[in-house]
């Protein structure tokens, strides 16, 4: 018997399982199909040493203090600006797209002033953009569009930037100074010894529970609960009685080398001829001194038996389709779905977090009969 069975082991399963062992006293079961701790987040080191983030490189940042504050608890911090590069027509080219990459663009030294001037020549005049298309181009024009983001999109997604939403391509900055930092938040860092040390201190409370390769209907038959705090696919929970939410899968191809490092920054985007999207070598960000390193070349694929579900597809008829699954959800009881999965929605890992922190002081209102004012508490997350 336990209060609380939680299905999935990463930021959301593992926040809520933290806080409402530590805080409330209850007793939490977590189920995981994976055979580790962590959820995407997951790292681990390799034959040869390197640290490696086994999903797909994950940047931790945030705006909030509440949220460093609380993931501070179980980690120690090593402060990291995250910069890419791109290559595309024979070269690296500085990305996101800033000062640097216009000089780059017109091969002479160039001002604010005069890359703002250019752009308001290129760009395309779309007031309200309804797309992701539309988005780039009416920041930047055309050209530089089709230089990093049109092939990118269309390998990473399968579909044209058009048929996606705005916040898609919408992400990522266009910069007329020359800060050339991939992200804008003003907190950058990653887990000092790394996510699964982190994880496996959240969740070292007694009254927490962890059982790695086990899917969660069979635990619904084994154990009994009070409630049940859902983050994995909604539609899978459902029985894809509505249909298959659509989903963007991916495949890491790992390959050790024997130098210390292979590539000027530890992320290189490919947005053109290569069937693989990016190349990444976090030793960059991690701060390892190994005279060996390991990059990671990251391949799109389609979402099917035995491949995970990474991405959420971000346009007007998947999101047409996951509102039939919420309906369903708001009229549940004792089952609260949060996270990536369980919303269809993607989100950073600081916003997750935050989702957590906030639906546990929902639920500890509720275990104390209380009414929760709604939109309290709220965490500043930007999505």
């Amino acid at each position: 018997m336990f209060d609380f069975l939680i299905v999935g082991a990463g930021f959301a399963g593992s926040v809520l399982a933290e806080r409402i062992a530590s805080q409330l006293g209850k007793t939490c079961l977590i189920v995981e199909k994976r055979n580790h701790i962590g959820g995407n987040a997951y790292d681990h080191y390799d034959a040869a040493g390197v640290l490696l983030h086994t999903y797909g490189p994950h940047y931790f940042r945030t705006n909030s203090q509440r949220i460093i504050d609380y993931l501070g608890q179980f980690t120690e911090w090593r402060e990291v600006q995250y910069k890419i590069l791109s290559w595309t027509h024979g070269r690296y080219w500085q990305f996101p797209i800033n000062l640097n990459t216009f000089e780059q663009l017109i091969g002479r030294p160039s001002t604010t002033e005069e890359m703002e001037a250019q752009l308001a020549e290129w760009r395309v005049r779309i007031d309200s953009p309804k797309n992701s298309e539309e988005v780039i181009v009416s920041q930047v024009g055309w050209k530089l569009y089709e230089m990093f983001f049109k092939n990118y999109t269309r390998k990473q997604w399968r579909r044209d930037a058009k048929e996606l939403d705005p916040s898609v391509c919408g992400r990522i900055p266009i910069r007329t100074n020359r800060d050339d930092r991939y992200l804008s938040e003003k907190f950058q860092a990653l887990p000092k010894h790394g996510y699964t040390p982190m994880f496996q201190k959240m969740l070292s409370n007694p009254k927490i529970e962890v059982r790695l390769n086990t899917d969660f209907r069979e635990a619904c038959a084994q154990v009994q609960f009070q409630h049940l705090i859902y983050t994995g696919p909604i539609d899978e929970y459902y029985d894809h009685c509505f249909g298959h939410l659509p989903y963007r899968s991916l495949r890491f191809e790992p390959e050790t080398l024997k130098q210390e490092f292979f590539q000027p920054a530890m992320q290189v985007n490919y947005p053109n001829e290569q069937d693989f999207t990016r190349i990444v070598e976090i030793k960059h960000a991690t701060g390892q001194k190994l005279p060996s390193t390991t990059i990671v070349r990251e391949y799109p694929q389609d979402f099917g038996p035995g491949r995970e579900p990474y991405y959420p597809i971000p346009a007007p008829d998947a999101r047409a389709l996951y509102s039939k699954y919420a309906e369903r959800a708001a009229l549940e009881k004792d089952v609260t779905f949060v996270g990536r999965l369980a919303t269809y929605r993607y989100y950073n890992m600081d916003q997750i977090v935050g989702m957590a922190l906030a639906e546990f002081e929902r639920l500890r209102a509720n275990q104390r009969g209380q009414t929760l004012i709604q939109g309290e508490p709220v965490l500043s997350t930007k999505i």
